[in-house]
């Protein structure tokens, strides 16, 4: 299928309510309003595709850019192109869809450590999403989040809108994924307090983490439990 074909496909999904969603979450024209739903059968569809990819994005549509994110080959996806197509983000969802390519790569520990240096605030955000990932996926080393957690601890609060919101649920995956920091992330939070993000004209929230964290050491405190006690009966049993 070629790009030409795929953008009449994307126009012919697109639906004007989805659209001004979209719209209210800081995406701008142009693009159509296409569903999620929709752009992961694509997905299925068209699966990894490079040079698709390339010129979905060059085609500055959002729906298209979301799309070209999902079937880039990370084999095939370069570094400094991932640096230019975050530098051409100008929204969360489209930050998201490409922090989640940029873990795909080998790369993504450096893309991390480079693009939280930015000054561009859909670039910070999308790097401190890929700690986040890492960490939820437990391939964050525990050493490099640990300064992390001191990190956040210090410039959360004056840090851009978007990059709060991203650099608090790294804090939270931190302490889900990485059981050894989980104590070191509460007090963290606690230290932090609540972290204010404008969200705009939407009914999203950014997660209490101190909830959030709490929450997880309660479930693997019970899992704890569970685990042991089904131990126990199997000694008793023999």
């Amino acid at each position: 299928m070629t790009a030409a074909e795929v953008m009449k496909l994307l126009e012919g999904k697109g639906k004007p309510n989805t659209a001004k969603i979209y719209a209210r979450h800081g995406v701008r024209e142009p693009l159509f309003g296409v569903s999620y739903a929709d752009l992961g059968e694509l997905t299925k569809k068209l699966k990894a595709n490079q040079g698709l990819a390339e010129q979905l994005w060059a085609s500055g549509n959002h729906d298209a850019r979301v799309l070209a994110a999902k079937i880039a080959d990370p084999e095939r996806m370069s570094a400094k192109m991932l640096d230019a197509w975050v530098e051409d983000c100008s929204n969360y969802i489209i930050s998201d869809a490409v922090s989640a390519l940029a873990v795909r790569l080998p790369a993504a520990m450096d893309l991390a450590s480079r693009w939280r240096k930015s000054s561009h605030e859909w670039t910070a955000a999308a790097g401190w999403n890929i700690v986040a990932i890492l960490a939820t996926e437990k391939r964050y080393p525990e050493a490099a989040a640990k300064a992390d957690i001191a990190r956040i601890q210090k410039e959360i609060h004056k840090s851009p809108n978007r990059v709060r919101h991203s650099m608090n649920n790294a804090l939270i995956a931190i302490g889900i994924g990485l059981d050894a920091l989980r104590e070191a992330a509460v007090q963290a939070a606690k230290s932090i307090g609540k972290v204010e993000v404008d969200h705009g004209e939407t009914g999203c929230k950014t997660p209490d983490a101190v909830s959030y964290l709490e929450k997880a050491a309660a479930r693997a405190a019970s899992r704890t439990r569970v685990t042991g006690a089904k131990m126990k009966a199997s000694k008793s049993a023999k």
